[in-house]
């Protein structure tokens, strides 16, 4: 899979934490349904990597990445359950390698110019700029592009990005997607209004359709 091709065509990718595996189905055939079919389920919660398998096993449509990989252990436990890509909140060499080791290509998590320059060297394609919004939002990454477009690098900003500024970042044509926690609310999520999340989804999905056409 080409990952960043994958992420490009969704835009927006919901990041997902999930407690309870029971939930894990419902609330991916409402993103999908919605129009965002690419899933980061964060390994935050036990029911993860379950999660990720459940709905891999029953929703056809959604192309499932695994967040929050912080270990190699992670990593291998994300690709043993159907993750067909990561992402992590930092970039670690050792979580990098684990990926390479099992086949699942990895977005690693940046904040400034030498984790970037890190990231390159090992040879990723893309990268998390991580916490978006408190790390500088938009003209942090585009003061970083001064430096390294000519890499080629692209960027999946994640952090403080809703649906007030997600226009900003997803004008910037080196950012493949946004990751979004806004589009499953906790609340929404805890009292199974699936309506609300698809609600949610279909609107960042029209979003993405307006701004890149």
């Amino acid at each position: 899979m080409d990952v960043v091709d994958t992420l490009k065509k969704a835009g927006i990718i919901p990041v997902i934490v999930i407690e309870d595996e029971e939930k894990a189905v419902p609330l991916a055939q409402a993103l999908v349904k919605g129009g965002l079919p690419v899933l980061e389920v964060t390994f935050r919660t036990k029911a993860a990597a379950g999660s990720i398998a459940r709905i891999k096993a029953e929703v056809p449509g959604a192309i499932l990445g695994a967040g929050t990989l912080l270990t190699p252990q992670m990593v291998k436990d994300a690709k043993a359950a159907g993750a067909v890509f990561g992402v992590a909140p930092g970039f670690d060499p050792a979580v990098i390698a684990a990926a390479k080791e099992v086949g699942l290509p990895m977005v690693p998590g940046i904040a400034t110019a030498s984790e970037l320059s890190q990231a390159l060297t090992a040879g990723v394609p893309m990268v998390k700029f991580f916490p978006a919004e408190a790390a500088g939002g938009v003209k942090m990454i585009k003061n970083l592009l001064g430096a390294f477009r000519f890499t080629g690098v692209k960027f999946m900003p994640t952090g403080g990005i809703n649906l007030a500024n997600v226009r900003d970042y997803l004008a910037v044509p080196e950012i493949v997607a946004c990751g979004g926690t806004w589009i499953v609310p906790k609340d929404a999520l805890a009292s199974g209004d699936y309506a609300a999340i698809e609600k949610l989804a279909a609107d960042a999905s029209a979003l993405v359709r307006e701004v890149r056409g």
